[in-house]
C-alpha cells in the first residue's frame, strides 16, 4: 500500500476536525452572553424562560421499560442475519432451525417472565 491510499482517511479526519472547530467558533461568537447566572445557566426552551426545575425526577418504571425495550430490540436484531442467510443454510443442508427455535424460546420465555412480574404494566 502506498501513502496515496491513506489520503481519503486524512481528508475525512481533516473534515471532521474542521467541522468541530467551526461549530465551537460559531457557538462562541453567537452563543448566549449574559451577566445573570440564572439566565446563563438555565436550560434553553424555545426562547422562553424555563419554568420549574430542570432536574425533574422520573419513576424507575420508565428506565425499566427502556431497558426491556433495548434488550428485546437487540435480540430481534440478532434475528435479521438469520433471516438473510436462511436460504443459504437450507441449500447447504445445515441444521439452522433448532438453534434459532431455542433462541426464540429463550426470548419468549423471558418476555413471559417479564409479563408475570408486571414489569410492563404501567398502572399498579
Amino acid at each position: 500500500m502506498s501513502v496515496a491510499d491513506y489520503y481519503p482517511i486524512l481528508i475525512q479526519f481533516c473534515l471532521a476536525m474542521s467541522v468541530g472547530i467551526v461549530v465551537l467558533i460559531v457557538s462562541h461568537i453567537f452563543g448566549q452572553r449574559g451577566t445573570a447566572t440564572d439566565i446563563k445557566n438555565s436550560p434553553y426552551e424555545c426562547g422562553m424562560l424555563a419554568e420549574g426545575s430542570s432536574h425533574a425526577r422520573f419513576a424507575v418504571k420508565f428506565y425499566v421499560t427502556a431497558m426491556l425495550f433495548i434488550l428485546f430490540d437487540i435480540e430481534v436484531v440478532f434475528l435479521i442475519p438469520w433471516v438473510l442467510v436462511f436460504r443459504e443454510f437450507l441449500a447447504a443442508q445445515l441444521p439452522i432451525l433448532l438453534p434459532i427455535f431455542f433462541f426464540l424460546f429463550v426470548l419468549i420465555l423471558g418476555f413471559i417472565y417479564e409479563l408475570k412480574k408486571g414489569a410492563i404494566e404501567w398502572e399498579k
